[in-house]
């Protein structure tokens, strides 16, 4: 069995960045969109191995 790629601070940081970018840089939602961001990034991870 594989082991799962670790999700780096960096990636997270990078995606959080990307969608406060698409939600028109909200402020004050900066947890939400780390959440968010986190979700997403876990999600792709999970695809690709299955």
């Amino acid at each position: 069995m594989e082991t799962s790629p670790e999700i780096t601070f960096e990636q997270i940081r990078e995606r959080a960045y990307d969608i406060w970018e698409r939600n028109h840089r909200l402020d004050g939602l900066e947890i939400e969109f780390w959440l968010m961001a986190e979700r997403e990034l876990k999600a792709e991870r999970d695809r690709k191995q299955a």
